[in-house]
């Protein structure tokens, strides 16, 4: 059977609902929250450092981290973002700045003087995962007996649940993906490198209003076989399959989706079966979406179709991630995962089978958590489709 061809049709381009810039007030209540949950979870306070926390919660991200930055959330206490002298005017230039206090250290003076006001000798809190062992040991030796704890492990839920705004972010992001798929299956592939054909996806990413593209994976006949393979000076040729996967931010939000096309007619047998497997194994993990199921029962799920069909040496990564802010990050779909699935909870469904030297396959879509099971973000074709 031949793949169906690319819809070459002159059809209008799908518009996602358009999002308004984020706030003050939108920080705010971001910040409010997570003091909040800190409590709850029995956290005396947080330490953010700069990463997708801090960009997150105050819409600031600094180029530079040697120094010392780090936000501050104790309950009863406003938000103080503490940051080097040098960069105060660009912490008070951040959307989120008028939600919170920023107080600033000059070089040659204790950048950490801040945390004895804020931090309680003998209190548990959490810190952002990416903090430089530099930055938290000094803050572990400035408060005594003070004890740290990783945001995913502390507060796995601060950023892992999008609220309605968030979503519209990544359902916007999802749709720029979907359209750079459905333009790149126009070009010409045969007699080009991996390189150009990854030029391509990034400059239509961009197009497509994205601010950032994050990877622009192509991996054609053998190099598919690699999934972190991203792209090369291979040229393609008829009968390669080809591995696409590419993503990036939007609106402060990611994208990550993955086709795998075949240049040329009349892929063979196998290529085509395992094709079949791999969207099989994707649509199940899909359909198993529901709230209260663990995040390791979406990755048995696409495993079990894919170790029926005697392909299960060959599924050598982890079924999905997280997304939000940044376009990997926790919860991850893989055995031993536990948390619960909650409405709201946004990750990748990624099966894929790489047989050692000859191709490899995979399929991804962005799906969000409803009350009653799943909804996909990304929503072209899985079908193998036949490029040129």
């Amino acid at each position: 059977m031949t793949p169906p061809q690319p819809d070459t049709t002159n059809r209008p381009t799908p518009q996602a609902p358009a999002v308004e810039p984020l706030t003050a007030e939108d920080f705010g209540r971001r910040l409010e929250r997570a003091t909040t949950a800190a409590a709850e979870a029995g956290l005396a306070g947080l330490v953010i450092t700069p990463g997708p926390d801090l960009a997150h919660l105050t819409g600031y991200q600094p180029v530079r981290t040697e120094r010392f930055t780090g936000l501050f959330l104790t309950p009863g206490a406003d938000p103080l973002l503490v940051v080097p002298t040098l960069e105060r005017g660009d912490a008070e230039a951040a959307p989120g700045a008028p939600a919170f206090r920023i107080a600033d250290w000059t070089d040659g003076t204790d950048p950490y003087r801040a945390a004895l006001a804020r931090l309680g000798s003998n209190a548990p809190y959490g810190v952002s995962d990416g903090t430089w062992a530099l930055h938290l040991l000094a803050l572990q030796s400035a408060v005594p007996g003070s004890r740290f704890a990783a945001l995913t492990d502390a507060l796995p839920m601060l950023r892992a649940v999008k609220d309605a705004d968030e979503l519209a972010r990544l359902t916007a992001a999802g749709a720029a993906a979907d359209e750079t798929y459905r333009r790149i299956l126009q070009v010409p592939f045969a007699g080009r490198t991996e390189d150009d054909i990854a030029a391509d996806l990034a400059a239509l990413l961009l197009e497509l209003g994205h601010s950032q593209v994050d990877f622009t994976v192509v991996g054609s006949g053998p190099n598919g076989a690699n999934p972190h393979h991203e792209a090369g000076g291979r040229t393609l040729v008829t009968g390669d399959t080809v591995v696409l996967d590419f993503g990036g931010l939007k609106d402060g939000y990611g994208s990550d989706t993955s086709r795998t096309v075949h240049l040329g007619p009349d892929p063979d047998p196998e290529v085509l079966r395992v094709h079949e497997v791999v969207r099989h194994a994707q649509q199940a993990a899909f359909e198993a979406v529901r709230p209260g199921i663990a995040c390791q029962e979406i990755d048995r799920v696409a495993r079990a179709v894919i170790e029926e069909a005697g392909y299960g040496a060959y599924f050598i990564h982890r079924t999905g991630h997280g997304i939000g802010v940044t376009t990997h990050e926790p919860p991850y779909m893989i055995e031993g995962e536990q948390q619960e699935l909650v409405p709201g909870m946004c990750f990748s469904i990624e099966p894929g089978v790489y047989l050692p030297g000859r191709f490899g396959v995979r399929i991804e879509d962005i799906v969000t958590v409803t009350e009653t099971g799943g909804r996909r973000l990304n929503n072209t074709s899985r079908d193998l489709a036949i490029v040129h």
